[in-house]
């Protein structure tokens, strides 16, 4: 373990979880794999909150994510459960058994052309069965390889991604990957679909001792633990399994930090009235649940509501995606994600879990808000103060909580993260003399301008700001979304197109606790209380009772009221 390091487990849970999830682990990976300078420092975001060390049995060094992983049979498609590194154990098993042997193998996924090529820049597999792994930070590990060829560009199309894991390059530990077997990924029938299905899942003896052996074996190797990040569907069976899982960690590891990301796919149609009650029923449900349990909840969707009435999803000025997408959908929220956490996973200075989440949780306020300018705007030869007077206000922000328009609501809290621009253009460049065309230009530093922004836009808020020179990554596999007319580096040109693909952008991203969750969270509740829910029977006989549903109902209500205009923060 590197000293000083304050880890993070991360519980991964759901299909959809999975994409974005996917995408969140190729982006560390790709950041550890940006090519530094001999002399320059150690990054501003410590990898080692995130990662952890260990050897194979043949002795070799791997650096993998701290992470337990829960999706249904048939997710996986041909990534092996037990991840790449090691060697397979029922392969082990077999060659120490002496006896007639019979193998029933399930037909795998075929490999998509392309991703192969990606991932031999991880390593190889040597003739004497020993995987040959990349260098890894801090001088840890083997050289990296010279004899693999570089890696061909590679962008997956929409026709060849069916699952999460048909795009992850990192390789998973062997304890990463937890199988729920007893419902199918793919069919109509045997599916994860109701909140009550999802809670039974840990209340059964075996899969509980699983999963709590999986997090005692990544826990008990930490030093200082922080807390727990649980990226979890929201709007299906899992949002049951994360509320129970968010329950056992609470229980288990008390004063750590829980904080849970609800998620949801892209919009949707009334095409199925089925499966919208049971996303709507889910989704309050697991906010309710997860909230009690948790140390902060946000949810997370490109989506303009959680409510039955289907809104136009989000839009970005500078990003053309299909909402109905999951590939893309969880690209655009995982550089949400890796933006907004960063404060807990800084090298110097980190702001912990349980202190953002208390920053932002005050007065019962346990769900919060996401915003963020993906990728933000800045043009050669602009500076930040240039930026953020061209940007403007709220509207500036694009809401990734499915709450709806911004205008008109207030914040009580936030943390702000910048990222992604040089120092360079951090504050103002004017020659003396030259009249201010703003007060941000007078600001003697990039954090001196942030923070003024900020304080221009919400003068009562306490906001905590971070300004980080470490851009988001987004080289292949991460779909090209961008506009032609972005530079490599995520900048605004006015020129004609370079030709060159975008590989990096800079973010601002802010997580909040806003007003609009009174009007998301009471509309939810209102639906609810329209809902016969005797007409959707078969949600209650997967083992939520009435009275369990009328008691979240009102504790959704309760939630509401705790985000009133007027009971903003008071010093």
């Amino acid at each position: 373990m590197a000293g000083g390091a304050r880890e993070v487990l991360t519980l991964q849970l759901g299909h959809f979880a999975g994409f974005v999830g996917a995408h969140w682990w190729n982006q560390q990976d790709a950041a550890l794999c940006a090519p530094t300078g001999a002399k320059e420092p150690p990054g501003e975001l410590c990898p080692d909150v995130l990662y952890r060390t260990g050897r194979t049995p043949h002795g070799q060094e791997t650096y993998t994510p701290r992470l337990i992983l829960m999706d249904l049979k048939g997710s996986l498609s041909s990534l092996k459960q037990e991840g790449g590194l090691y060697r397979d154990r029922q392969l082990d098993a077999a060659i120490a058994w002496q006896g007639k042997l019979t193998t029933h193998r399930e037909e795998l996924y075929p490999q998509i052309p392309g991703l192969q090529d990606l991932l031999s820049a991880e390593g190889v597999l040597s003739s004497d069965g020993i995987w040959r792994v990349k260098s890894i930070p801090s001088g840890k590990g083997p050289p990296p390889l010279t004899t693999a060829a570089a890696p061909k560009p590679f962008t997956p199309t929409e026709d060849s991604i069916r699952v999460w894991s048909d795009f992850l390059r990192v390789h998973l530990h062997p304890r990463s990957i937890c199988m729920i077997q007893k419902y199918n990924h793919d069919g109509e029938a045997g599916r994860l679909e109701a909140f009550g299905q999802g809670e039974s899942i840990l209340k059964e003896p075996r899969c509980l001792e699983d999963v709590e052996d999986r997090l005692h074996f990544y826990v008990e190797e930490c030093d200082h633990l922080q807390g727990f990040q649980i990226l979890c569907d929201l709007h299906n069976g899992f949002s049951g399994l994360g509320a129970k899982a968010a329950e056992l960690l609470r229980d288990e590891y008390s004063g750590r930090g829980i904080i849970t990301w609800g998620l949801l796919p892209g919009p949707y149609s009334r095409g199925d009235p089925l499966k919208n009650i049971y996303r709507l029923l889910n989704t309050a449900l697991g906010l309710v649940h997860m909230s009690a349990h948790s140390s902060l909840v946000c949810p997370l969707s490109l989506g303009g509501s959680l409510g039955l009435r289907p809104e136009p999803p989000v839009t970005f000025p500078h990003l053309h995606y299909d909402p109905a997408l999951p590939f893309h959908c969880g690209a655009i929220l995982a550089t949400a994600l890796d933006t907004v956490t960063a404060p807990y996973r800084l090298r110097s200075s980190p702001v912990f879990m349980a202190r953002l989440a208390d920053m932002l949780n005050f007065s019962g306020k346990k769900v919060a808000t996401t915003a963020a300018t993906i990728p933000f705007p800045l043009a050669p030869g602009q500076s930040l103060p240039d930026a953020l007077v061209q940007l403007g206000g709220a509207a500036a922000w694009t809401p990734l909580s499915a709450c709806g328009s911004p205008s008109g609501t207030c914040c009580f809290a936030q943390s702000v993260v910048l990222r992604g621009l040089d120092r360079a253009c951090h504050a103002s460049q004017l020659a003396p003399g030259t009249p201010l065309p703003s007060p941000l230009h007078a600001c003697a530093t990039g954090e001196d301008v942030l923070a003024q922004y900020l304080q221009q836009q919400q003068p009562t808020v306490r906001s905590s700001a971070h300004l980080l020179l470490a851009p988001c990554m987004v080289a292949p596999p991460y779909p090209q979304l961008f506009s032609p007319g972005l530079s490599q580096h995520g900048l605004v040109v006015d020129g004609p197109p370079s030709g060159a693909a975008v590989e990096s952008i800079p973010v601002l991203g802010a997580l909040c606790s806003s007003s609009s969750l009174n009007r998301t969270l009471g509309d939810l509740a209102r639906e609810l209380t329209k809902l016969d829910v005797r007409r959707w029977a078969s949600f209650l006989a997967a083992g939520v009772e009435q009275g369990d549903l009328d008691e979240a109902l009102q504790e959704l209500r309760s939630l509401a009221q705790c985000y009133r205009s007027g009971g903003g923060l008071v010093d």
